[in-house]
Order: structure tokens, then sequence, then C-alpha cells
């Protein structure tokens, strides 16, 4: 199983970038959000999610991990595979997340492929894992300094991050300053944009 490659990008093209690897060159299948992140000939590290079939063995990869997690939580969706997860995260992991949190279809049919039938299905079953009122959150650690009340917008922002592959404590960090009134989705693209000028 690969987890990530990393090396200079050899080839750069629409979908596609080349990672070498020590003189081994591994084509990965890339989304729009990730492209834009690559320079031809300039080091990447690019998270891997392996798609094995009878005829083809490709592989994605995701500048991000959170971008990775919205990828495998949508290709767990019966109806969507690999390509379409690649077209609907063209946008960023962020919009597909706040898209999922507020129902909105119209960014998720905005992706190749995707019907309005397949965008419901998306948000029905996503919905809860990316932040439902049902999700149970542990922060024994003590490392969350923001109120984390079950249901509350607070509450779930932390629990869709979660589902990003954030730690509470860079939820935590990230969250730090943000209005307690603010509405889940506010405090989500809050937190992701606190992340990523961190990074």
């Amino acid at each position: 199983m690969l987890y990530y490659v990393s090396g200079p990008v050899t080839v750069l093209e629409p979908g596609l970038a080349v990672i070498d690897c020590g003189g081994v060159g591994y084509g990965c299948r890339i989304t729009a959000y990730t492209a834009a992140q690559l320079k031809i000939n300039q080091s990447a590290k690019l998270y891997i999610s392996e798609s094995i079939r009878e005829d083809a063995f490709d592989l994605y990869g995701f500048a991000s991990r959170e971008e990775q997690r919205c990828y495998e939580l949508l290709t767990s969706v019966n109806g969507v595979g690999p390509k379409a997860a690649i077209s609907i995260l063209a946008a960023g992991p962020q919009n597909f997340t706040l898209a999922v949190m507020t129902g909105d279809e119209k960014l998720l049919t905005a992706a190749q492929g995707i019907g309005k039938k397949i965008a419901q299905r998306i948000i029905l079953e996503l919905k809860d894992k990316m932040g439902g009122s049902n999700l149970e959150l542990d922060f024994s650690a003590g490392a969350v300094s923001v109120p984390t009340a079950q249901g509350s917008n607070t509450g779930l922002a932390t629990a869709a991050l979660q589902e990003l592959g954030y730690s509470p404590s860079e939820i935590a960090t990230a969250l730090k300053g943000a209005d307690p009134t603010a509405s889940t989705e506010e405090l989500i693209r809050f937190a992701l944009r606190a992340m990523v000028m961190r990074n």
C-alpha cells in the first residue's frame, strides 16, 4: 500500500501529475485543486488512494490529507466512482465540506457526471459523518478550549473538521478567535482558512 509519494513533479497535465521518486515516475490522477498547488520540476508530496480493478491500477494523489479524506468519503457513497469524486473535489475540500453541511446540491451537480439524485444521496449519506449532531465527540484530552456542546454550531464544525483528519488540538487552535455565534459553515470556513494560513 502506498501512503504518499514525494519528489519533483516531472509531468503536469490536466488531471495528471507524475512524481519522480528515486528514478521511478508515479503517475497520479489529481483534482484541479491539487494541480493548482503543483509546479513542474518542483518537489511535491501527494497522499495516495489506490483504485484497483481487473483492468486497471490507478493512483489518486492529493495535496492534503483532508482532500484525500473527502475523496474516500465520496467513493464510499454508492454510485460515486473515483472519476466523479475527483470532479466534485475540483473546487477543493473546503467547498465540498460546505456543500454537504449546507445541503448545497448545485455545487455538487456542477461536477461532471453528477446528477441531482446522486447529489442528494451524497448529502444524505455524508452529512452525519461530516458533523451530524449524533456524532459523539471525545475531548477528554483537554486540548479543546472552545465550547463543543453536542449539537452546537461549534460542536458540529469540530466534528466535521475531525472527519477531515484534523486533531482536536489543531481544531482548537484554528477556532481561536472565531465568533461563537457564527454558523457551522462560517466556523468551518474560518478554521480551514486559519489552517491554510498556518501552513
